[in-house]
């Protein structure tokens, strides 16, 4: 009975961690579309609700941690358990960091104060974000359910969100070559397209730890990445 106890006490554990990453997930979800849309929109209002959100972000993470730690020193577990916490905490990891770039994408509409507006550079924007926030979706999903096939699709998908990010470097820098009025605004477009392709390497990264958790191991294979232009490829992200 006391074995029993003991097996039912961690799997309610285990749930009340899963359950805080679905509730973490959902609210990085919701960053990420509300952050591009206060750029498109040029919503001052909404860039503030993002920036106001992360704390919550932040808590649930800090939440998951103690929690994970909490139940390794009380239960002890061993082999795929132990996965199980370090995943949690793998993931929540990511999601933490999925909010600081949609904030960081939010405190830049403010000085968005140009009256250029390329509709071609927004739907280019808009399809970028909606294919990463299509692969957080889809990990955060394969995550909860151990599909290992659903999470590699997004590991192999990353490299589709490099070239878009890339296409638009080349036309934002196209559009600063033409017009040196366009520059300020250009740059934090930039900015911004670079902080939407990191989340998708968050993506990636929950990607990876659930082949960690199911398989026992690290993927082995190289992370496939698109070409990206050197000039940004490590551009800085903070806002």
């Amino acid at each position: 009975m006391a074995n029993e106890h003991t097996a039912k006490a961690f799997d309610d554990d285990l749930q009340e961690l899963t359950r805080l990453v679905t509730e973490m997930g959902g609210l990085a979800e919701r960053q990420i579309v509300d952050s591009v849309d206060s750029l498109i929109r040029r919503d001052v209002e909404l860039s503030k609700r993002v920036v106001a959100a992360d704390i919550e972000l932040d808590r649930l993470q800090h939440l998951i941690e103690e929690r994970g730690v909490l139940t390794i020193a009380r239960r002890q577990p061993m082999a795929i358990d132990l996965r199980e916490i370090v995943g949690a905490l793998r993931v929540a990891t990511d999601l933490e960091r999925i909010g600081d770039l949609s904030k960081n994408i939010a405190k830049r509409v403010a000085a968005l104060d140009s009256d250029f507006h390329p509709l071609q550079l927004i739907r280019g924007l808009e399809h970028m974000t909606d294919l990463v926030q299509s692969q957080v979706k889809s990990v955060l999903d394969a995550y909860a359910a151990h599909d290992l096939p659903a999470a590699m699709a997004v590991w192999k998908g990353d490299e589709e969100v490099d070239a878009i990010c890339t296409s638009l470097f080349r036309e934002l820098l196209t559009y600063m070559m033409e017009d040196p009025r366009n520059i300020g605004f250009c740059i934090h477009l930039m900015f911004c397209a670079k902080n939407i392709e990191r989340i998708g390497d968050h993506a990636t990264n929950i990607a990876e730890t659930v082949f960690y958790m199911i398989e026992g191991q690290p993927i082995g294979d190289p992370r496939p990445k698109g070409d990206t232009i050197a000039a940004f490829a490590n551009a800085p992200t903070a806002g």
